[in-house]
């Protein structure tokens, strides 16, 4: 029988079929071993044809198909996913409550009016003629308006104001008659003196939201980019699954056929044979379980990204990332400086210290004082009531004084101590998680990369220790286990290599995520936060 001398470089060649195109196709009859002549060729070529059509609809799919980078799943999610939308809204509703806070400490103008108010009734009257009460009917018009500027004064919690004000009163009736009352200008200042200040409270507190609601917006960016990672990486697992067992079942039929010839020639135990047989039809059902996976994969990645369902999408690997060294002192600097959670652990003392004092002056004597300056008259027409108007003069004091409540307001303030100590115990111990979560992830970091760089070796070895083994095989001077154990080493180490690159960009963008620092341009998130807005806006 003639030999195919010109095919001895197989298995040098086999690590084509992992990554598609017509070596993958053609191996399988490229290298036979000597004593299959041309008959088996042209049984085998058959078999060719049949692949051929399959590699021709796989790379139309391919064309059609939309290639997307790990780059290009964090851009997009971090714009277009439901997540991104939900983070969006979130800081608007903190930046409204901020300006909320904002407008209150400016001046602001106000007006009020009763602009009708009519009465007609009978109504009890003293008769002095007569020495008795009688009941006597009553109509009378009333209207007035006070336009007024107020201004909080947050270091002593009082409020000055200005206002003007006029108003117009009319009886019906015997005693038919107009009167207007007017305020050309009145000025005052109320506040309590000892009792709680809450616009120095909301000066503290409100600023410090504010920068959490900023930093929380780029932090839930940051973990959308940690969930397109997970999303990307499981759907790049699931395509190379569905690769891997197209080629297992292309691989399985080729070799199948093969050990159909060689039993003619007894070269093959009918054991072996039927291992052979055994998986083909094993590779077949794997094949239609990747499908299926793959599908719901990509069903979930689109999903997430919020494109359309019809999209099929070929996830691009990112190469090996560059080495970054990251030390966990950095990393803990950062977190305290950037990080919402450590804002959030100083709004929340904030707010404890805010209840103690409240409860603690409601519990005592509270004197309050208001003051005024203006002037007003009365007159029977309009014109008359802003002539030679007289100096009015206002002053009220006010006494708050708790006699017997049975402990009640005690008891509130001492309940508001135990719980400002509970806040800083409580604070403390997520301070330390916190910082322990950062630590951790540093040195997981560290060490991925290493990871990363074994993983790729060992896929390497792995996939030259696969095709010599099939070669081998092929020529009969390997056995069938040796062949299907260097076949799950060669799969095992591509599904490792997988999940160290998805390892190593999860550490990575949790480590943004927790100090909101982009290390390989060394800059601040938060310094990106304006930019950021404006493009998302």
């Amino acid at each position: 029988m003639k030999s195919f001398e010109k095919h001895r470089n197989y298995g040098l060649r086999d690590h084509k079929i992992r990554s598609g195109g017509t070596g993958r196709l053609c191996n399988a009859i490229e290298k036979l071993n000597e004593g299959i002549d041309s008959e088996i060729f042209r049984s085998m070529s058959k078999i060719i044809l049949a692949l051929l059509v399959i590699l021709f609809w796989s790379n139309s799919f391919a064309q059609t198909a939309k290639k997307i980078s790990l780059t290009e799943s964090i851009e997009i999610a971090a714009d277009s996913s439901l997540q991104a939308f939900i983070a969006q809204n979130m800081y608007l509703s903190s930046y409204w409550s901020y300006r909320s806070f904002r407008a209150a400490r400016l001046p602001s103008l106000n007006f009020q009016t009763t602009p009708l108010q009519y009465y007609s009734d009978f109504t009890k009257r003293y008769d002095s003629y007569e020495d008795i009460d009688v009941y006597r009917q009553q109509q009378s018009l009333y209207s007035s308006g006070n336009l007024s500027i107020r201004q909080n004064f947050d270091l002593t919690g009082g409020t000055f104001f200005i206002d003007s004000e006029l108003g117009y009163m009319r009886n019906f009736g015997d005693n038919d008659y107009s009167q207007f009352t007017s305020v050309p200008v009145r000025i005052g200042y109320s506040q309590s003196l000892f009792g709680f200040n809450s616009f120095k409270w909301e000066k503290k507190i409100e600023p410090i939201k504010f920068e959490k609601a900023k930093t929380q917006f780029l932090y839930s960016r940051e973990e959308i980019s940690g969930m397109a990672i997970q999303y990307f990486f499981s759907l790049a697992m699931a395509q190379m699954e569905y690769d891997m067992a197209m080629d297992n079942t292309a691989s399985s039929d080729t070799l199948y056929r093969i050990g159909q010839e060689r039993q003619k020639i007894a070269s093959i135990s009918n054991a072996d044979l039927l291992t052979l047989k055994l998986d083909v039809v094993n590779a077949r059902n794997t094949l239609k379980n990747a499908e299926i996976s793959l599908k719901r994969a990509m069903f979930d990645f689109v999903t997430f990204l919020n494109l359309d369902k019809q999209t099929n999408i070929i996830p691009e690997l990112p190469g090996r990332p560059t080495n970054i060294i990251i030390s966990a002192d950095e990393a803990l600097k950062y977190a305290r400086e950037n990080n919402p959670d450590f804002l959030g652990y100083t709004q929340e003392m904030y707010e404890a210290e805010r209840e103690v004092d409240r409860t603690t002056k409601s519990s005592n004597f509270d004197a309050s004082f208001s003051v005024s300056v203006g002037f007003n008259q009365v007159a029977p027409d309009f014109s008359g009531a802003y002539k030679s108007p007289s100096r009015q003069d206002v002053v009220s004091v006010g006494l708050s004084i708790p006699l017997i409540d049975w402990g009640v307001r005690r008891g509130r303030a001492n309940m508001a101590r135990n719980n400002l100590n509970v806040t800083k115990i409580s604070i403390q111990q997520k301070e330390q998680k916190l910082e322990q979560d950062v630590i951790m992830t540093v040195n997981d970091f560290n060490i991925q990369q290493d990871l990363i760089n074994s993983a790729e070796e060992a896929l390497k070895l792995a996939t030259l220790a696969y095709n010599v083994t099939k070669e081998r095989f092929i020529i009969g001077k390997a056995d069938l286990n040796s062949l299907t154990l260097s076949l799950n080493r060669q799969n095992s180490a591509q599904r490792n290599y997988i999940s160290a690159l998805r390892d190593y960009w999860q550490n990575y963008y949790k480590l943004r995520k927790l100090t909101l620092f982009d290390f390989v341009q060394q800059e601040t998130l938060t310094n990106q936060f304006d930019k950021i807005w404006t493009l998302k806006n």
